[in-house]
Formats: C-alpha cells, sequence, structure tokens
C-alpha cells in the first residue's frame, strides 16, 4: 500500500453554482502527484494544494510528447448522496496499455485504485449534487527526463486533477452535428490510435477547427490508410443503428477501445441486439443515409456518456438523422448508463464503485 502524504490548501475556494458548470472549466482545491525514477520505481506520493508546476526546459513531455492520460468521472448518488466511481479498473487497465505504448511506466492497479480513491475521497465536497453533473477526474502521466535525445523514459510524474462539470456539449442530450474530415486523419493501424495520448488529439486540432468555424460539434475521422472507413468521432466513439443493425467500427489497432462503448455494447446485448464490430465504409453509410435505412447515430464516450447525432456532412452534402432527434435507443443507452452512474437504477453488474 502507498503511504500517500497530504498537504491542505489554506487558500480554499467554493464550488461554483452548479447550473453554470460547463467542461473542465473549474478545479478542485487539491491535486494529486507521484514521481517515478528506475532507482527508486514510484515513490513521494502525495496530495498537494492545486496550482501550476515546475518543469525542466529539456523535459522529455516538452519534446517528444511522452504523455498519456484517462477520463473518469465520480458521480454522488441521489438516492442517498454517496459518491461513486464508473468502472474504474477499465480506466487503469487502459492507462497502463497507454504507458506501455510510450515506454512509460505503468503503475500496479491496486496502487493505482488508491490513488484515485484518497484523492476522490479528499475532494468528495467538490462532487455536484444536481442531476446531469459529476465530478471529472483526469489522471495523467508524462516523461520528466530533464535532457534532450530521443529514449527511454526514465524519469515520469504521475498527476490527478479534478473538475466539477456538467455537460460536454452546450447542446447537452440534444442531438449534435458532426462533419466527415476528409483531408487531416487521426491515426493509422500501429500507431498510438489505441490509446489515450496527447498527440492523438493536438494531431486531431486543425480539422476540429475547421468544424467548429462551421457549426460542427466533432470531427468524424475516417481511416488513414484508404480513406473511406468510418473511425470514431474526435472525443468519442460512434455507433449507427442501420436497418435495424446497430454498427460499431471494429477496433482495428486505430480507434480508442472505448470503456462507454464497451458498455454500451453490454447494456445493447441486454436490450436484445447484435452488435456488429466491423468495417463500415462512408459510402455504405451514406447509401444508408440516401434509402432511409440509418435510423440513429450517437457517439459514447466517458466526459458526453451518449451523445445522439442529428447532422451528417461530408463535403458538400449533409443528411439529418432521425429527423435531427433523439432516437428510441439512443435515448434507452443514455438513460440507462446514466441511471447506474448516478444511483438510479441497480447496478447488477458490478460496474460502480463506491468511494
Amino acid at each position: 500500500m502507498l503511504d500517500i502524504k497530504i498537504i491542505e490548501n489554506d487558500k480554499t475556494w467554493e464550488l461554483p453554482e452548479e447550473s453554470k458548470l460547463g467542461f473542465g472549466r473549474y478545479f478542485t482545491n487539491h491535486m494529486f502527484i507521484m514521481d517515478y525514477n528506475k532507482e527508486q520505481g514510484w515513490h513521494d506520493a502525495r496530495i498537494v494544494p492545486f496550482g501550476n508546476i515546475s518543469l525542466h526546459p529539456a523535459s522529455t513531455v516538452l519534446h517528444y510528447g511522452a504523455e498519456i492520460f484517462e477520463g473518469l468521472k465520480a458521480y454522488r448518488r441521489l438516492s442517498d448522496g454517496k459518491v461513486q466511481l464508473f468502472r474504474p479498473l477499465e480506466n487503469i487497465r487502459r492507462m497502463n496499455v497507454s504507458a506501455e505504448r510510450l515506454c512509460l511506466p505503468t503503475i500496479p492497479e491496486e496502487d493505482a485504485l488508491q490513488c484515485y480513491t484518497e484523492f476522490i475521497c479528499h475532494e468528495q465536497a467538490w462532487v455536484p449534487k444536481t442531476e446531469g453533473t459529476s465530478l471529472y477526474i483526469r489522471p495523467f502521466m508524462f516523461g520528466n527526463d530533464p535532457y534532450l535525445g530521443v529514449h527511454g523514459v526514465n524519469e515520469a510524474v504521475f498527476m490527478i486533477i479534478a473538475s466539477p462539470s456538467g455537460s460536454y456539449y452546450k447542446e447537452g442530450i440534444n442531438p449534435v452535428k458532426i462533419m466527415i474530415e476528409g483531408e487531416d486523419v487521426r491515426a493509422v493501424k500501429g500507431g498510438t490510435g489505441h490509446i489515450k495520448c496527447g498527440g492523438n488529439y493536438a494531431a486531431s486540432t486543425r480539422a476540429g477547427d475547421k468544424a467548429e468555424k462551421q457549426g460542427y460539434s466533432q470531427v468524424l475521422w475516417l481511416d488513414g490508410v484508404e480513406r473511406k472507413y468510418i473511425e470514431e468521432v474526435g472525443a468519442m466513439n460512434v455507433m449507427f443503428k442501420i436497418n435495424g443493425e446497430i454498427v460499431t467500427p471494429a477496433l482495428s489497432g486505430s480507434i480508442l477501445p472505448g470503456i462507454t462503448r464497451k458498455s454500451c455494447i453490454e447494456v445493447l446485448s441486454d436490450m436484445g441486439y447484435t452488435v456488429s464490430e466491423r468495417r463500415l465504409s462512408v459510402d455504405e453509410l451514406f447509401a444508408a443515409m440516401e434509402n432511409g435505412t440509418l435510423e440513429e447515430a450517437w457517439g459514447t464516450g466517458t466526459a458526453a456518456v451518449v451523445s445522439p447525432i442529428g447532422e451528417l456532412r461530408y463535403g458538400d452534402v449533409c443528411y439529418t438523422v432521425n429527423g435531427g432527434k433523439i432516437g428510441t435507443v439512443t435515448q434507452t443507452l443514455y438513460d440507462t448508463l446514466t441511471g447506474i452512474q448516478w444511483g438510479k437504477i441497480a447496478d447488477n453488474k458490478g460496474w460502480t464503485y463506491e468511494i
């Protein structure tokens, strides 16, 4: 078990008005930090006042992008006010996969869970009470070697910060507009598309900015080789209901294995659907839009949970999905997952972890 020291913040601030939280704008009073080097391993775990950090100008993360992160949420149960996480071990395991890919040090699962638990327990007063809100948890790790040269990481830092948040999209659960990107690519098989590292998101910025200027919430990526197969939305995995079939792109090595995606597949199975994890070309998708067999489309991810897609654009062609309204399957998925997360629905799958 880790010995986690606590240094209290003598400058505290209060939780903002819950109806105006937005996403990722406010942060709690403290943050978690733990250091690593090859001689000592992970050491000096501590909860300290939230504030700026100091880095050597040659730090590995600044020059070579040696950085990974995760995202999960702490929810205040509506029934009794207790705080719980949603499938935290899945986030821990995925972060270790990311660490291995970038030659960063992994963290034993039991130690990582202790870090999450003690930090969130310390900050639990910041978990908002209103339905639809949560405390967004951002664990991240970066290489911190103080010298130049591309090499494996010898020194690293693991941190956790937390942000009381409302809806990820300003539209909330209302359908969002998505633009299919035909020029830039996000990732290719054999690269880093299957992990959560900053470089993936930096590569998506130009297309995302272009989409936003045209009134779209996110970019839908195509594969990086043939530029014809649907992969994922910028911050979400994606699913479609086509002529009664639930289709989601297969995890081919360039798509993030989303925890919400995995949960949706299990819920859909409980609903009697068989989810086809397969290649889906943009031509097949647009044919389904043209002949009316595309019944619903939605994104899945920790930040937004489930987000209905009301419009898809590719080039100069725009299609409205399900009349621009949230579909029955999408609504059921959202209600089921958020019901479990906020304690409105019994967790029969063992997905929640009480703090």
